[in-house]
Order: structure tokens, then sequence, then C-alpha cells
């Protein structure tokens, strides 16, 4: 077991350590500047990936996952999300608790509509910088909704997503509640990856089982579900807060977005620490 977890953590360290982040400035039809991190392969360009950050989140989080992604020979760019960020989220705590601002920001649908066009401006970005026309859009909390969105699910705020890209990874999703309706997912044929752990509660007091609503509903195929033994909230945002969770994050998302000659994703050998499911 220690041996296992010793080769994992030394991937992690070794993807986390192998390209340099690139900061640059992304330009938004309507006009805003977007400040956003991009960390790009030393080969050929297997495909864009796009990282949203969770609320009060910024463009230098999840370095983990983008340097893994430019690893596989993704163009990883994680833009910032300034109007979900972390002054909007000071804004919005002002004067409520700070998971009452949470609640509020998350369920703001101008913050969405702000984050498709940041969005928009990075796959613009990316797209002559890419030979592959293969699109991956990841998110985690209120980037998971925002990837979740994206890939057409229903919702209680009017918003309706594009579905443009071709694969979707959501971290820590959100379940029924004040985003999304029962069987919001029921639509989305895309291949979807949700990762979430067993000490992953939502805001409004939600077991992590919440959390996997989504899957039920998804009516595959390519879709998985992976609950990671003993992961909170905060340990798939990067920081180092759990280089465990990183490192089984990585593993699976990995295997996730490798082809294969049936078209669907081959799961990974089971390891302990990770539950898959797969439709």
């Amino acid at each position: 077991m220690m041996r296992r977890w010793g080769t994992l953590l030394t991937l992690t360290l070794a993807l986390t350590s192998a390209h340099a982040q690139t900061a640059v400035q992304l330009s938004r039809s309507d006009g805003r500047t977007v400040q956003a991190q991009a960390y790009a392969p030393a080969g050929p360009c297997r495909g864009v990936a796009l990282i949203s950050h969770g609320a009060g989140g910024s463009d230098t989080g999840y370095a983990y996952l983008a340097q893994a992604l430019a690893q596989w020979g993704f163009l990883a760019v994680v833009p910032a999300h300034a109007d979900s960020g972390m002054k909007a989220l000071r804004e919005k705590v002002h004067g409520l608790k700070v998971r009452e601002g949470l609640a509020d920001l998350v369920a703001d649908a101008d913050a969405y509509r702000s984050r498709f066009a940041d969005l928009d401006a990075a796959r613009a970005w990316a797209r002559p910088r890419c030979a592959s026309p293969t699109t991956v859009l990841l998110g985690h909390s209120m980037g998971a909704a925002t990837t979740l969105l994206e890939a057409g699910a229903d919702n209680k705020l009017g918003l309706r997503g594009r579905d443009g890209f071709d694969a979707y990874v959501a971290l820590s999703p959100q379940g029924e509640g004040s985003i999304f309706t029962a069987d919001a997912w029921k639509g989305i044929r895309k291949p979807v990856l949700l990762l979430t752990g067993t000490r992953d509660e939502e805001l409004g007091g939600k077991g992590w089982q919440s959390r996997t609503e989504a899957f039920a509903v998804l009516p595959g195929p390519c879709q998985w579900l992976g609950v990671i033994d003993g992961a909170t909230h905060m340990h798939f945002a990067g920081h180092g807060a759990s280089r465990a969770t990183e490192a089984l994050t990585l593993r699976t998302v990995q295997a996730f977005l490798t082809p294969t000659p049936t078209g669907c994703p081959a799961p990974p050998a089971a390891v302990r620490g990770i539950t898959l499911q797969t439709k």
C-alpha cells in the first residue's frame, strides 16, 4: 500500500514541476480583458483544455491539474473569472456569513454569463496555438457548475450552455438545489467525468452523496463517477492540501482523456482510495 501511494505521489510531484505557467491577457468580445495562466505542452498539441476555478478562486489555482494536462500534451488555460473571484466573493460576503455569501455567488446567473465569456476568450486565444481541434472543459466547485451548464444541464438560472467542448470534467459537482433541477443532466451525451470525495459536503449542508446525483441521471455512454475516500472539497483545488487526492484525480483524469479504439475511454485499474463507476 505504501509503495503504491509513493508511486502516485512521485507522479504528482513530477507532473507539477514539469511545466512553468505563463501569464497571458485574453480579450473578451465585450472589450474586457481577462487575465489567465497558460501551460503549453512540450511536444505536439493534442487539444485545448480550459480549467474553470471555484468561487473566490483565481487563474493561479489548480496548477497541479494544469501542469499535468500540459504533460499529457494539452494546451491548458486557466482564466481568471473576475466576476466570481476573491474580490467578488468579498463583496457578496459583506454583511453575510461566508457560507451565505458563497451560496449567493454560486447561484448568480450573471456571474456564469461572465464565466462563459471568459471561456470564449480563452478558447479563442488557444485555438490558433494548437493544431488539434479537440477541446476539454474542466471545473471545480462553481467551475464544476460552469462545466455542466456549458454541457447543457437544465437549470433554475435561465442559462443555456452551447455544449461546445468534446469532453467535460467536473470536480465537486452540485446536485439538485439552487442551480440544478432534479433531472438537470439527462440531456448531456458527451463524455463526462465527475469526481467527488467522502468528505465533500455541499454548501447547503447536504452530504457528499448529493454530488453523485448527476451521475444517476446522465444517460451515458462514456460517463464516469469517481469517489475518493476522505477527500474534502478543497482537496481538489490543489495548493498541496491533499497530495493523495491530487494523485488519484490526475490518474483518473488522464485515463478519461486517453483515446481508445472503441471510442469511450478505458477505466484505469482499480486501486485503493477511489471507487469508480462507468456508463
